[in-house]
């Protein structure tokens, strides 16, 4: 089953727009008057380091996490007034699986087919089963499989309701190099069909390879002007 064509029906030219956007913890500011704008298809990777902002940024995008200030609209629906329609918008692959642990594989993406009405969701679920390489492994509990397994579940999970938007935080770690290439064919595949992606990684041969555009997390803003200097790969 080829991946669908998203839903722009509309949409406005970004598939990402924020505006101001702040967002702390106390008195410890994260993300400070933060501005991003991300079209169509196009894929950023978002590097800094340890306590940067990444995984915050990330959160706040996904509705995990409520700004302080700013606006965000996914797709066009703005966080704020259509949450629920923002989130929908969204899949997210996070340090966090989001599994339950007693359930199997296909009982898990059930439930998250269910929460998302995905249509002709058995078919469905066979299929991100199979991209992710999981089809033998079905009808094992999440608590059986190695972490590698889980986060390849983790990924099938985001992908099942072919959301607009892919959130993924350092995807690539604990998976072996035949799912690391795995899932660079899919994001190829998510992009083609003008879909986006933000993904945070430590990896910057492996970010630089898959995006389209990179950005450094530096003083709780985006620099897009920067980034390849902090890199070592030039302006």
């Amino acid at each position: 089953m080829a991946l669908a064509q998203p839903d722009l029906t509309g949409a406005p030219e970004n598939s990402i727009e924020v505006s101001g956007l702040q967002k702390g913890f106390g008195d410890l500011p994260v993300l400070w008057d933060l501005d991003l704008e991300l079209g169509w298809g196009e894929f950023l990777a978002l590097f800094g380091a340890n306590g940067s902002g990444k995984t915050t940024l990330l959160r706040v995008l996904a509705g995990q996490a409520r700004p302080d200030s700013g606006s965000i609209r996914i797709a066009g629906h703005d966080t704020r007034r259509r949450p629920a329609s923002a989130r929908r918008q969204v899949g997210v692959v996070a340090h966090s699986g989001f599994l339950y642990d007693d359930l199997t594989c296909r009982e898990n993406l059930a439930f998250y087919g269910r929460l998302y009405s995905v249509g002709n969701l058995k078919d469905r679920i066979e299929e991100v089963l199979a991209q992710v390489g999981l089809s033998q492994r079905a009808d094992r509990r999440v608590r059986s499989l190695s972490h590698g397994m889980q986060k390849r579940l983790a990924i099938a999970r985001a992908i099942l309701h072919q959301p607009s938007l892919l959130l993924l935080d350092e995807p690539e770690s604990g998976l072996d190099r035949d799912s690391v290439a795995a899932l660079a064919d899919l994001l190829r595949e998510w992009t083609a069909s003008g879909r986006s992606v933000v993904m945070t990684t430590h990896n910057v041969d492996l970010g630089l390879a898959w995006s389209s555009k990179v950005a450094l997390m530096s003083n709780g803003r985006l620099d897009f002007d920067g980034a390849g200097d902090y890199l070592g790969v030039g302006g």
